[in-house]
């Protein structure tokens, strides 16, 4: 028998990834490959119609609609990508409407981070959870907020930025949570404390290449032992529950879901993180019974994140429906 299909398109600055699912999130099939970003909006969106009929089902199965994860800021109430940083080029651009002229299906749009912990809740490591929060920390850091089991989005869209919360940095200035804890930030903060004569085995991880270190060789460092690169991560951990802290206040949510390759050092970011998050909560009822746990979607969460916006119009249904409809499916 013939079952619903949903394409997952996940459009990221280095790669472009599509996917059929069905409607219990299940991955059919999937393509990816490099974005170029660099050949603009034109020739991304081309490769990606030509992804997109190539997931699209021969049975004559009937697709349900496909969902779009791209980087921020993206409205998801207009359809446009607005201007990320890691796509040159696209300035408001309505790929919304692109795709549903030359598909004619539903097409929904979200941000990558949002996108990501709508996943986590329907079919992740929050699910079951109707206040969850999930971060992603590498090259920057990201965020998706689900409140009362709907998907946190404002008046454009563009709520949930959690890495650029603002923070008073060392020496007064003001910065941001990105700025400061992800994997760029820890890369700069080891390269000058290396420069400044401090001893570490990056220098030999780079072969002396300082150009070359990253949030990835600071772990890796950190993970065999460095005390520089562990002291970074520790320093970066705190600075993560400080932020942490702030959300807690606003949100009160029962579940923090981490992912982001940053993550993969484990204790070495969770155990300062959580030591800041019990010292500056206003009160230990915002941290007695919190769960931090890391992803269970892995690399695809993007692309489970973006089925699962058709799967709730756009992350306007209740996920406690949302999850019914699917478990008597």
């Amino acid at each position: 028998m013939m079952s619903n299909v949903i394409i997952g398109v996940d459009l990221g600055g280095t790669r472009l990834r599509t996917a059929a699912l069905n409607r219990d999130l299940q991955i059919l099939e999937r393509f990816e490959t490099l974005t170029h970003a660099q050949e603009g909006p034109d020739a991304t969106i081309a490769r990606m119609k030509q992804m997109i009929t190539q997931v699209l089902p021969k049975d004559g199965s009937k697709v349900d609609g496909i969902g779009i994860s791209a980087p921020g800021p993206a409205n998801p109430m207009t359809g446009v990508i607005v201007a990320p940083p890691n796509l040159p080029g696209w300035h408001n651009v309505r790929l919304v409407d692109i795709l549903r002229a030359e598909f004619d299906l539903p097409v929904y749009l979200g941000n990558d981070a949002n996108v990501a912990a709508l996943a986590e809740v329907i079919r992740g490591a929050a699910q079951g959870y109707r206040h969850a929060i999930y971060i992603t920390v590498s090259t920057g850091i990201g965020g998706g907020v689900i409140s009362d089991g709907r998907m946190l989005l404002g008046k454009e869209g563009l709520a949930a930025e959690v890495g650029h919360m603002v923070m008073v940095a060392d020496g007064g200035h003001v910065s941001s949570l990105e700025k400061e804890a992800a994997g760029p930030a820890l890369a700069r903060k080891a390269v000058a404390r290396i420069q400044a004569g401090e001893k570490s085995i990056i220098v030999d991880i780079v072969q002396g290449d300082l150009s070359q270190v990253s949030g990835k060789v600071i772990g890796n460092a950190a993970t065999a032992g460095d005390t520089l690169a562990i002291d970074v991560i520790k320093r970066g951990g705190w600075l993560l529950g400080l932020g942490i802290v702030t959300l807690l206040h606003v949100f009160n949510p029962e579940i923090i879901v981490l992912g982001g390759g940053v993550t993969n050092v484990g204790d070495l970011l969770f155990v300062p993180m959580r030591e800041a998050i019990e010292k500056y909560a206003l009160d230990s009822s915002y941290w007695r019974d919190l769960k931090i746990v890391r992803s269970a979607l892995g690399e695809d969460v993007s692309i489970f994140g973006a089925a699962a916006l058709v799967v709730t119009q756009g992350g306007q249904a209740d996920v406690r429906s949302v999850m019914a409809k699917l478990d008597a499916e």
